[in-house]
């Protein structure tokens, strides 16, 4: 079972610690493309179209299209220097109906689990 998300579940002035893990995996049966002679992998390379050569990591840059072929180029600094608030907790505001949530949410299910300290408050939740 693995971790996805670590973070808190909050109601009020109680904090509960919880997990995040996937509550199904996939199964899907998966081919690899081989050379027909020699049944080695084929690789997939990074190609650039307009300069038809083959292009490596280091020659790689980050780029948002803000219009058809038009890009703000980003590096790893920009990107860094950004404040995104991260949080970690979850806070319910109420509880609703099963029936009032659309199936379409359900394309991949979770489930939380308490972490260690917490199976008290959380089995009372």
């Amino acid at each position: 079972m693995h971790t996805l998300w670590k973070g808190s579940i909050s109601f009020g002035l109680v904090n509960i610690p919880v997990k995040m893990h996937a509550a199904t995996e996939s199964k899907e049966f998966q081919f690899n493309y081989l050379h027909k002679d020699c049944h080695k992998r084929i690789r997939y390379t990074k190609r650039c179209p307009t300069c038809d050569v083959e292009v490596n990591q280091e020659d790689l840059v980050k780029g948002y299209q803000y219009e058809r072929d038009r890009y703000v180029i980003l590096t790893d600094e920009d990107l860094e220097s950004v404040e995104h608030p991260m949080n970690r907790s979850i806070d319910i505001v109420d509880f609703v109906d099963l029936r009032e949530i659309d199936p379409i949410f359900y394309q991949k299910s979770y489930y939380l689990s308490p972490e260690e300290t917490a199976q008290k408050a959380y089995r009372r939740l």
